[in-house]
């Protein structure tokens, strides 16, 4: 109906809707929001503070501003002064007293019923009461609760540290003994793991090697709450205890150089602190005095020690003295090459690429002058040395014990360094072909027939010779050519038994990676110090040559040659391959003297 005053616009209110126009406009929490619930009831809770007051509805009985007596008051209350007392009068003025406006009393808000108040409670909305207040929910919204606690809380969190015993199990470091007297500075300890670590893979270790000594010595010393990731190139270590102030740090590795000398002193520092016996100063003083001792062996013994395995190992595959004698000049050559290119900073894909052309130059060479030598076989002997078998056993090794990354950039590494000996010996093939170099057969090899107790000590003397080159330690010399000497038994023993000239090696390779863990063990030095120059009499030399010369020369039987290279690195890889096992099966064996040793630490 109208008032009088105009058209009556006012619609009925639909069904649902709440009737308050001005409660309404409060925004409503759905169960979809729960997410945030807090802040949305703060809010709700921060807009009916801000709420316009209606008059007339539970209003206090004094005056208020904007808000008109209660009828049938009287006029000393509503003044605020009691009625009892008697009250002076003002004098008449000339204005006259103003009437109060009229206070039009509005509409009371609809009250809820109780089943909604509980219902506005439980699902988190914002209702009307029964006494016309907003209302909000008496507390949190149980299945909102679980929600929070089931996103913002798991069984397990998302990265945890390692479990320093499972993952030092079968290792010379299991059980670490925690010093308790040491420092209590996290940082420094972790500044010299990261030391550690550096050196460590500055020395050629594995990442397996590296990942375990970290881990044993930071326990060691009394952090217990330590990541470590690992990859081609970088450590990272990251401390975070469930109490105090966390650390995460990096360091990147940007230089490698031969020092199994320096290898096996880092192992032995390692085995002390876990030991117990050493605290963190003397660990970090220990630790630069290794990184600043000179290596065992000058570089006029490292060139001469080139050579002389280059010589020997061209007896050994059935080379006549002169072979030996030219190998040995052209190991020279390429020891000097080396050097200046390390030293002009020459990247080394280039310098094994020009040490290769070097050796097969000569070669190529002294067959054009017809010397009683056969070509291949001292290609064969130069380019051994050569050959990146320590590599592929850190990188063999690393895909196995779970770090792919590093395992993949070491395989790229050492297959860079195999394709650079292939492009040198290409292209002084091509060089010689060009200058009118006579052809090679060398399918059809005249070898020397040596005795065998002859084949053995040039087996043990040229291994001898490897390890000199690769700065091993001199106590470290002997045992190495042993586990060479026993993985060449080995191979003859297998050979007679009918097993192929493909497959014997990998199983010899099992063998001296077996030999070479427990004396590793027995010597507190690392596993590749001894296994990597143990092997390099097994690797196909001779089978590289004739594949390279075939691509070259041979281009009407190419697959075949093809094949052969192929073949050549499977070899390669089988022999890194046995070798890991080797390691892998030997811990089992070294079970008993882990066991004693943690009982030896128990009782400290």
């Amino acid at each position: 109906m109208s008032s009088g005053k105009g058209p009556d616009t006012t619609a009925p209110a639909s069904p649902g809707e709440d009737p308050n126009p001005q409660v309404s406009s409060i925004r409503r929490v759905q169960t979809r929001e729960m997410v945030h619930i807090t802040q949305a009831l703060k809010d709700a809770a921060a807009h009916a503070q801000n709420a316009p007051k209606f008059p007339g509805v539970d209003a206090p009985s004094t005056g208020t501003p904007g808000v008109g007596p209660t009828p049938g008051t009287p006029a000393g209350k509503q003044a605020g002064k009691p009625s009892g007392r008697p009250v002076a009068k003002r004098p008449n003025v000339a204005k006259p007293p103003r009437a109060p406006k009229p206070v039009r009393p509005a509409k009371r808000p609809l009250p809820t019923t109780l089943a909604q108040d509980a219902i506005n409670a439980k699902t988190g909305q914002v209702g009307i009461t029964t006494s016309g207040a907003p209302a909000l929910p008496p507390r949190v919204n149980p299945a909102a609760k679980r929600m929070i606690s089931r996103l913002l809380a798991t069984d397990a969190p998302p990265t945890q540290a390692f479990n320093i015993v499972e993952r030092l199990k079968g290792t010379p470091y299991a059980n670490p003994k925690v010093n308790a007297a040491q420092d209590a500075s996290a940082r420094k300890t972790l500044i010299f793991a990261l030391d550690l670590a550096e050196t460590m893979f500055r020395y050629g270790a594995g990442a397996l090697e590296v990942e375990t000594s970290v881990i044993a010595v930071t326990a060691a010393l009394g952090l217990s709450h330590t990541d470590v990731d690992i990859t081609n190139q970088s450590i990272h270590l990251n401390f975070s205890p469930p109490e105090g102030e966390s650390y995460s740090m990096l360091r990147v590795v940007r230089s490698w150089t031969s020092n199994f000398a320096g290898l096996a002193h880092v192992h032995r520092l390692v085995s002390d602190i876990v030991s117990g016996g050493v605290t963190r100063q003397q660990s970090v003083d220990r630790l630069r005095e290794i990184s600043r001792r000179p290596k065992p062996f000058p570089r006029w013994m490292i060139a001469s020690a080139a050579g002389a395995f280059a010589a020997f190992f061209v007896v050994f595959i059935g080379g006549s003295l002169l072979g030996a004698a030219i190998a040995f000049i052209s190991s020279l050559a390429v020891g000097q090459i080396i050097q200046y290119a390390s030293r002009w900073r020459v990247p080394e894909f280039f310098s094994i690429a020009a040490a290769s052309f070097v050796i097969t130059a000569i070669a190529v060479l002294g067959h054009a002058l017809h010397a009683p030598m056969d070509p291949a076989l001292v290609v064969a002997g130069g380019i051994l040395l050569l050959l990146p078998s320590a590599r592929f056993v850190s990188a063999l090794q690393d895909a196995i014990n779970g770090f792919p990354v590093t395992a993949a950039g070491r395989f790229f590494s050492a297959a860079l360094t195999y394709a650079a000996i292939l492009t040198g010996i290409m292209a002084a093939l091509v060089g010689g072909e060009l200058l009118g170099a006579p052809e090679m057969d060398v399918r059809a090899i005249d070898t020397i027939s040596y005795p065998g107790w002859l084949l053995a000590a040039l087996v043990v003397a040229a291994v001898i010779m490897g390890a000199i080159t690769e700065q091993s330690d001199p106590k470290l010399l002997l045992p190495t050519g042993a586990i060479a000497l026993l993985g060449y038994l080995i191979l003859l023993g297998i050979q007679a038994l009918g097993v192929g000239d493909r497959a014997a090696p990998a199983v010899a390779a099992t063998f001296v990676g077996l030999a070479g863990r427990w004396v590793a063990y027995k010597m507190r030095a690392p596993q590749l110090v001894l296994a990597a120059p143990a092997i390099v009499f097994l690797l196909p030399g001779l089978m590289i040559f004739r594949s390279m010369y075939g691509i070259v020369f041979e281009v009407g039987d190419m697959s075949s040659a093809m094949v052969d290279m192929i073949t050549a690195f499977t070899i390669m890889m089988a022999i890194a391959g046995g070798v890991v096992f080797g390691d892998t099966i030997a811990r089992p064996l070294i079970g008993a003297e882990v066991l004693a040793e943690r009982r030896n630490i128990r009782r400290r």
